[in-house]
Protein backbone atom coordinates (compact mmCIF):
# COMPACT_ATOMS: atom_id res chain seq x y z
CA UNK A 1 0.00 0.00 0.00
CA UNK A 2 1.23 3.79 -0.88
CA UNK A 3 2.07 5.94 2.45
CA UNK A 4 0.37 9.18 1.72
CA UNK A 5 2.79 11.75 1.32
CA UNK A 6 3.44 14.81 3.77
CA UNK A 7 2.29 17.95 3.39
CA UNK A 8 3.90 21.51 4.77
CA UNK A 9 1.80 24.67 4.96
CA UNK A 10 3.72 27.60 3.37
CA UNK A 11 2.48 30.76 5.01
CA UNK A 12 3.48 33.64 2.90
CA UNK A 13 2.34 37.02 4.96
CA UNK A 14 4.66 39.29 3.55
CA UNK A 15 5.59 42.67 5.08
CA UNK A 16 4.95 45.35 2.20
CA UNK A 17 4.37 44.40 -1.15
CA UNK A 18 7.61 43.99 -3.40
CA UNK A 19 9.19 46.90 -5.22
CA UNK A 20 7.57 46.93 -9.10
CA UNK A 21 5.01 45.15 -7.92
CA UNK A 22 1.06 47.02 -7.62
CA UNK A 23 -2.29 46.07 -7.50
CA UNK A 24 -4.84 48.15 -9.80
CA UNK A 25 -6.46 50.51 -7.72
CA UNK A 26 -5.18 48.30 -4.86
CA UNK A 27 -3.63 49.53 -1.39
CA UNK A 28 -0.31 51.23 -1.25
CA UNK A 29 0.81 47.93 0.72
CA UNK A 30 -0.37 44.29 0.88
CA UNK A 31 0.38 41.09 1.61
CA UNK A 32 1.22 39.38 -1.72
CA UNK A 33 2.60 36.18 -2.77
CA UNK A 34 3.07 37.10 -6.75
CA UNK A 35 -0.22 35.08 -7.31
CA UNK A 36 -2.64 36.41 -4.78
CA UNK A 37 -2.72 39.18 -2.44
CA UNK A 38 -4.81 39.98 0.13
CA UNK A 39 -5.45 43.32 1.70
CA UNK A 40 -7.95 45.41 3.60
CA UNK A 41 -10.72 46.96 1.23
CA UNK A 42 -9.86 51.01 1.08
CA UNK A 43 -11.49 52.92 3.19
CA UNK A 44 -13.33 56.62 2.73
CA UNK A 45 -10.12 58.66 3.70
CA UNK A 46 -7.31 56.47 2.61
CA UNK A 47 -5.80 53.44 1.74
CA UNK A 48 -5.05 50.95 4.71
CA UNK A 49 -1.90 48.44 4.46
CA UNK A 50 -2.98 46.26 7.33
CA UNK A 51 -6.33 45.83 9.51
CA UNK A 52 -6.01 48.50 12.60
CA UNK A 53 -8.86 48.00 15.08
CA UNK A 54 -9.75 49.23 18.67
CA UNK A 55 -12.86 47.80 20.82
CA UNK A 56 -14.32 47.38 23.98
CA UNK A 57 -15.28 44.17 25.54
CA UNK A 58 -18.70 43.08 24.07
CA UNK A 59 -18.55 45.48 21.01
CA UNK A 60 -18.79 44.42 17.35
CA UNK A 61 -16.95 45.66 14.47
CA UNK A 62 -17.46 44.82 10.85
CA UNK A 63 -15.01 45.18 8.05
CA UNK A 64 -14.39 43.66 4.43
CA UNK A 65 -11.31 42.12 2.82
CA UNK A 66 -10.03 42.04 -0.35
CA UNK A 67 -8.87 38.97 -2.37
CA UNK A 68 -6.86 39.74 -5.81
CA UNK A 69 -6.24 36.99 -8.36
CA UNK A 70 -2.79 38.43 -10.41
CA UNK A 71 -3.08 34.98 -12.83
CA UNK A 72 -4.80 33.65 -15.68
CA UNK A 73 -6.92 31.56 -14.53
CA UNK A 74 -9.28 30.99 -11.78
CA UNK A 75 -8.49 30.37 -8.02
CA UNK A 76 -10.59 29.50 -5.14
CA UNK A 77 -9.45 30.13 -1.72
CA UNK A 78 -10.65 29.04 1.98
CA UNK A 79 -10.67 32.10 3.69
CA UNK A 80 -10.17 32.02 8.12
CA UNK A 81 -9.16 34.43 10.46
CA UNK A 82 -6.04 33.35 12.41
CA UNK A 83 -4.12 34.48 15.45
CA UNK A 84 -0.30 35.20 15.28
CA UNK A 85 2.37 34.94 16.52
CA UNK A 86 6.60 34.93 16.61
CA UNK A 87 8.38 32.44 14.74
CA UNK A 88 10.98 30.38 17.16
CA UNK A 89 13.51 31.03 14.16
CA UNK A 90 13.86 34.69 14.14
CA UNK A 91 10.91 36.25 15.74
CA UNK A 92 9.39 36.61 12.31
CA UNK A 93 5.19 37.76 12.42
CA UNK A 94 3.29 34.29 11.38
CA UNK A 95 0.03 33.34 11.74
CA UNK A 96 -2.00 29.95 12.89
CA UNK A 97 -2.81 27.09 10.62
CA UNK A 98 -6.49 26.66 10.38
CA UNK A 99 -6.64 23.32 12.09
CA UNK A 100 -4.80 24.83 15.36
CA UNK A 101 -7.11 26.17 18.23
CA UNK A 102 -7.44 29.78 18.03
CA UNK A 103 -7.67 32.49 21.30
CA UNK A 104 -7.94 35.66 19.78
CA UNK A 105 -8.87 37.15 16.27
CA UNK A 106 -8.69 33.55 14.94
CA UNK A 107 -11.87 33.04 17.69
CA UNK A 108 -13.56 36.17 17.54
CA UNK A 109 -14.13 37.14 13.79
CA UNK A 110 -16.50 35.43 11.29
CA UNK A 111 -16.13 35.50 7.66
CA UNK A 112 -19.05 35.98 5.18
CA UNK A 113 -17.68 32.97 3.25
CA UNK A 114 -15.65 30.18 4.20
CA UNK A 115 -14.90 29.62 0.37
CA UNK A 116 -14.36 31.79 -2.51
CA UNK A 117 -13.29 31.45 -6.13
CA UNK A 118 -11.53 34.53 -7.99
CA UNK A 119 -11.94 34.81 -11.37
CA UNK A 120 -8.70 35.53 -13.42
CA UNK A 121 -6.92 39.23 -12.65
CA UNK A 122 -10.06 40.54 -10.48
CA UNK A 123 -10.83 40.71 -7.16
CA UNK A 124 -13.60 39.68 -4.72
CA UNK A 125 -14.48 41.49 -1.33
CA UNK A 126 -15.85 39.69 1.70
CA UNK A 127 -16.83 41.18 4.72
CA UNK A 128 -16.15 39.60 7.97
CA UNK A 129 -17.53 40.42 11.68
CA UNK A 130 -15.44 40.59 14.46
CA UNK A 131 -16.72 40.57 18.18
CA UNK A 132 -14.94 41.10 21.23
CA UNK A 133 -15.99 39.04 24.24
CA UNK A 134 -17.69 40.37 27.58
CA UNK A 135 -13.96 39.97 29.63
CA UNK A 136 -11.52 39.46 26.91
CA UNK A 137 -8.25 40.46 28.34
CA UNK A 138 -7.17 44.28 27.66
CA UNK A 139 -4.08 45.14 25.11
CA UNK A 140 -2.78 43.70 21.72
CA UNK A 141 -4.41 40.52 20.09
CA UNK A 142 -2.63 40.44 16.74
CA UNK A 143 -3.87 37.96 14.38
CA UNK A 144 -4.59 37.69 10.19
CA UNK A 145 -7.20 37.22 7.22
CA UNK A 146 -6.16 34.40 5.49
CA UNK A 147 -6.61 33.13 1.73
CA UNK A 148 -5.51 29.64 1.55
CA UNK A 149 -5.18 28.02 -1.76
CA UNK A 150 -6.20 24.14 -0.59
CA UNK A 151 -4.38 22.32 -3.45
CA UNK A 152 -1.33 21.16 -2.66
CA UNK A 153 1.78 21.30 -5.42
CA UNK A 154 3.62 17.84 -5.44
CA UNK A 155 6.72 19.57 -5.09
CA UNK A 156 9.96 17.56 -6.44
CA UNK A 157 12.71 15.73 -5.44
CA UNK A 158 13.15 12.33 -3.36
CA UNK A 159 11.34 13.86 -0.12
CA UNK A 160 8.16 14.42 -2.37
CA UNK A 161 6.81 17.30 -0.06
CA UNK A 162 3.27 18.67 -0.43
CA UNK A 163 3.22 22.75 -0.17
CA UNK A 164 0.06 24.43 0.41
CA UNK A 165 0.74 28.34 0.31
CA UNK A 166 -1.74 30.94 1.87
CA UNK A 167 -1.62 34.23 2.17
CA UNK A 168 -3.11 36.72 4.96
CA UNK A 169 -3.98 40.32 5.86
CA UNK A 170 -2.77 41.56 9.09
CA UNK A 171 -5.02 42.62 11.78
CA UNK A 172 -3.84 44.79 14.74
CA UNK A 173 -6.63 44.73 17.49
CA UNK A 174 -6.67 46.37 20.70
CA UNK A 175 -8.98 45.86 23.29
CA UNK A 176 -9.71 48.85 25.39
CA UNK A 177 -8.36 48.65 29.12
CA UNK A 178 -5.09 49.06 31.08
CA UNK A 179 -1.56 48.45 29.11
CA UNK A 180 1.18 47.21 30.26
CA UNK A 181 4.72 46.98 28.45
CA UNK A 182 7.01 44.83 29.90
CA UNK A 183 10.17 42.92 28.65
CA UNK A 184 12.12 40.41 29.69
CA UNK A 185 15.82 38.77 28.87
CA UNK A 186 16.26 35.53 29.84
CA UNK A 187 19.06 32.43 29.54
CA UNK A 188 21.79 34.05 28.90
CA UNK A 189 24.71 31.83 28.00
CA UNK A 190 27.98 32.47 26.00
CA UNK A 191 29.27 29.82 24.25
CA UNK A 192 33.36 30.42 23.13
CA UNK A 193 35.19 29.24 19.79
CA UNK A 194 39.24 28.49 20.63
CA UNK A 195 42.05 27.71 18.66
CA UNK A 196 43.35 24.58 20.24
CA UNK A 197 47.08 26.64 20.39
CA UNK A 198 46.68 30.33 21.82
CA UNK A 199 47.33 33.30 19.14
CA UNK A 200 47.29 30.29 16.18
CA UNK A 201 43.67 30.59 14.65
CA UNK A 202 40.87 33.08 15.78
CA UNK A 203 38.77 33.42 18.42
CA UNK A 204 35.02 33.85 18.21
CA UNK A 205 32.08 33.17 21.05
CA UNK A 206 28.25 33.60 20.40
CA UNK A 207 26.09 34.96 22.47
CA UNK A 208 22.47 33.18 23.06
CA UNK A 209 19.72 34.92 24.78
CA UNK A 210 15.67 35.02 25.10
CA UNK A 211 13.41 38.07 24.75
CA UNK A 212 10.12 37.41 26.28
CA UNK A 213 7.39 39.69 26.00
CA UNK A 214 5.67 39.45 29.23
CA UNK A 215 3.35 42.53 29.03
CA UNK A 216 0.07 42.91 26.98
CA UNK A 217 0.79 45.08 24.48
CA UNK A 218 2.77 44.75 21.21
CA UNK A 219 6.90 45.68 21.13
CA UNK A 220 9.60 46.85 19.28
CA UNK A 221 12.80 46.18 21.41
CA UNK A 222 16.26 47.17 21.44
CA UNK A 223 19.06 45.40 22.40
CA UNK A 224 22.55 46.16 23.33
CA UNK A 225 25.66 44.00 24.36
CA UNK A 226 27.89 44.96 26.66
CA UNK A 227 30.89 43.14 27.95
CA UNK A 228 33.83 43.10 30.40
CA UNK A 229 36.61 41.45 31.78
CA UNK A 230 39.27 41.44 34.47
CA UNK A 231 39.28 44.09 36.69
CA UNK A 232 35.86 46.18 34.91
CA UNK A 233 37.96 46.42 31.47
CA UNK A 234 35.28 47.40 28.62
CA UNK A 235 35.90 44.63 25.68
CA UNK A 236 32.98 44.93 23.58
CA UNK A 237 29.68 47.38 23.72
CA UNK A 238 27.40 47.59 20.74
CA UNK A 239 23.76 47.33 19.61
CA UNK A 240 22.73 44.14 18.27
CA UNK A 241 21.13 43.55 14.91
CA UNK A 242 18.48 40.48 14.16
CA UNK A 243 16.08 41.50 17.05
CA UNK A 244 12.66 41.34 15.65
CA UNK A 245 10.85 44.65 15.12
CA UNK A 246 7.36 43.41 16.50
CA UNK A 247 7.31 41.28 19.64
CA UNK A 248 4.22 40.24 19.86
CA UNK A 249 2.14 39.78 23.80
CA UNK A 250 3.35 36.85 25.94
CA UNK A 251 5.67 35.73 23.04
CA UNK A 252 9.41 34.48 23.26
CA UNK A 253 12.00 34.37 20.86
CA UNK A 254 15.46 32.78 21.06
CA UNK A 255 18.46 34.79 19.56
CA UNK A 256 22.15 34.82 19.15
CA UNK A 257 24.70 37.59 18.15
CA UNK A 258 28.18 36.78 17.38
CA UNK A 259 31.30 38.07 19.21
CA UNK A 260 34.71 38.25 16.70
CA UNK A 261 37.77 38.42 18.17
CA UNK A 262 36.44 37.19 21.13
CA UNK A 263 39.21 37.23 24.05
CA UNK A 264 41.34 33.97 24.41
CA UNK A 265 42.39 34.34 28.16
CA UNK A 266 40.12 36.72 30.36
CA UNK A 267 37.17 36.33 33.20
CA UNK A 268 34.33 38.32 33.08
CA UNK A 269 30.87 38.69 31.91
CA UNK A 270 28.05 40.05 29.18
CA UNK A 271 25.41 41.87 29.55
CA UNK A 272 22.10 42.60 27.69
CA UNK A 273 20.11 45.32 28.00
CA UNK A 274 16.73 45.01 26.09
CA UNK A 275 14.36 48.44 26.07
CA UNK A 276 11.89 49.61 24.57
CA UNK A 277 8.74 51.99 24.90
CA UNK A 278 7.76 52.38 28.52
CA UNK A 279 10.46 49.25 29.65
CA UNK A 280 13.76 47.95 30.15
CA UNK A 281 15.25 44.89 31.50
CA UNK A 282 18.96 43.38 31.67
CA UNK A 283 20.55 39.96 32.20
CA UNK A 284 24.04 38.70 32.40
CA UNK A 285 26.26 35.77 32.32
CA UNK A 286 30.32 35.65 33.44
CA UNK A 287 32.45 33.75 30.91
CA UNK A 288 35.98 32.09 31.82
CA UNK A 289 38.10 31.95 28.54
CA UNK A 290 40.52 29.64 28.16
CA UNK A 291 42.97 28.26 25.36
CA UNK A 292 42.32 24.89 24.75
CA UNK A 293 46.04 23.56 25.56
CA UNK A 294 46.67 25.08 28.27
CA UNK A 295 43.50 23.08 29.80
CA UNK A 296 44.86 19.91 28.48
CA UNK A 297 48.04 20.65 29.75
CA UNK A 298 46.31 21.41 33.06
CA UNK A 299 44.31 18.29 33.13
CA UNK A 300 46.98 16.06 32.24
CA UNK A 301 49.36 17.62 35.10
CA UNK A 302 46.62 17.26 37.64
CA UNK A 303 45.81 13.41 36.91
CA UNK A 304 49.17 12.65 37.03
CA UNK A 305 49.88 14.95 40.39
CA UNK A 306 46.58 13.00 41.52
CA UNK A 307 47.90 9.65 40.54
CA UNK A 308 51.34 9.85 42.54
CA UNK A 309 49.65 10.89 45.24
CA UNK A 310 47.20 7.99 45.42
CA UNK A 311 50.05 5.38 45.02
CA UNK A 312 51.84 6.83 48.04
CA UNK A 313 49.37 6.53 50.19
CA UNK A 314 48.31 3.44 48.92
CA UNK A 315 51.98 2.23 49.28
CA UNK A 316 52.01 3.23 53.00
CA UNK A 317 55.48 4.06 53.05
CA UNK A 318 57.53 7.31 53.46
CA UNK A 319 54.69 10.62 52.27
CA UNK A 320 55.32 11.66 48.40
CA UNK A 321 56.56 15.17 49.65
CA UNK A 322 59.25 13.77 51.97
CA UNK A 323 60.41 11.34 49.35
CA UNK A 324 60.78 14.02 46.99
CA UNK A 325 62.91 16.03 48.75
CA UNK A 326 66.09 13.96 47.95
CA UNK A 327 68.77 12.98 49.97
CA UNK A 328 70.75 15.65 49.66
CA UNK A 329 71.04 17.78 52.93
CA UNK A 330 69.84 14.89 54.84
CA UNK A 331 71.60 13.92 58.44
CA UNK A 332 72.21 10.59 58.11
CA UNK A 333 71.66 9.00 62.09
CA UNK A 334 75.30 7.89 63.50
CA UNK A 335 75.53 4.38 64.52
CA UNK A 336 74.58 3.80 68.03
CA UNK A 337 77.39 3.47 70.84
CA UNK A 338 77.48 0.53 72.58
CA UNK A 339 78.17 1.11 76.30
CA UNK A 340 81.11 -0.38 77.70
CA UNK A 341 80.85 -3.59 80.47
CA UNK A 342 80.91 -1.55 83.93
CA UNK A 343 85.09 -2.14 85.20
CA UNK A 344 85.23 -4.71 87.68
CA UNK A 345 86.93 -3.40 90.70
CA UNK A 346 90.56 -5.06 91.86
CA UNK A 347 90.78 -5.77 95.19
CA UNK A 348 93.65 -3.88 96.69
CA UNK A 349 96.26 -5.30 98.57
CA UNK A 350 97.07 -3.59 102.28
CA UNK A 351 100.06 -2.16 102.25
CA UNK A 352 102.71 -3.60 104.60
CA UNK A 353 104.48 -0.81 106.81
CA UNK A 354 107.82 -1.36 107.20
CA UNK A 355 108.51 -3.63 110.27
CA UNK A 356 109.83 -1.62 113.32
CA UNK A 357 113.01 -3.06 114.17
CA UNK A 358 113.66 -3.52 118.16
Amino acid sequence: MRRAKPYVLLLSLLLTLLPGVFLTAGPARAADNGSWSVYPVASKIAARPYFYLSLDPGRTITDKVAVANKTGKPLTFRLYAADAYNTARDGGFAVRTVKERMRGVGAWAKLGKARVTVPPHRTVTVPFTLRVPDGAEPGDHPGAIVALDERVDPGSGSLALGVQRAVGARVYLRVSGPTLPALAVENVRLTHHQPLVPGLGDSTATISYTLHNTGNVTLDPKVRLRARGLFGRTLLSRDLTGVPSELLPGERVRLTAPWRDAPQFDWGDVTLTASATGTKESASASFLALPWLVVALAFVAGVAGGVLIARSRRGGGTPLLTRLRGRRGRVRPSAPVRPSPPAVPTPSRPRSSPSARP
